[in-house]
């Protein structure tokens, strides 16, 4: 069994590196605010990231398959056409999955 002052020397660690992995990022955000490339980041980088997403998500959709990447077509219209809408990010994706699901399934099987 180790020595009780050993064990209080790694929990004593493990607790100040705890602290300090939660603390870090608050401390950085305090200059980065009034940053302007941050700023810029914030506004351009959300729709550069869904775009990679879409991409990455349709990259396997195959036209000469008997479906020709008609569901997929759907699908992303449909939550696109539902994010405008609504602006809710959780309700577009809940019904372009829902929608692919069902077109995989039923009008595409």
């Amino acid at each position: 069994m180790p020595d009780p002052g050993y064990i209080l020397a790694a929990v004593a660690i493990m607790a100040v590196v705890t602290f300090a992995l939660r603390a870090v990022p608050f401390a950085i955000v305090m200059p980065l605010r009034s940053s302007a490339l941050v700023g810029y980041l914030g506004v351009y980088m959300p729709a550069g990231i869904m775009l990679i997403l879409v991409a990455y998500s349709l990259k396997n959709v195959s036209v000469t398959a008997p479906s020709h990447g008609i569901p997929e077509l759907i699908a992303v219209g449909a939550t696109a056409a539902v994010q405008l809408w609504r602006k809710n990010a959780v309700l577009s994706i809940v019904v372009g999955t829902g929608l692919y699901v069902v077109l995989m399934n039923w009008a595409f099987a």
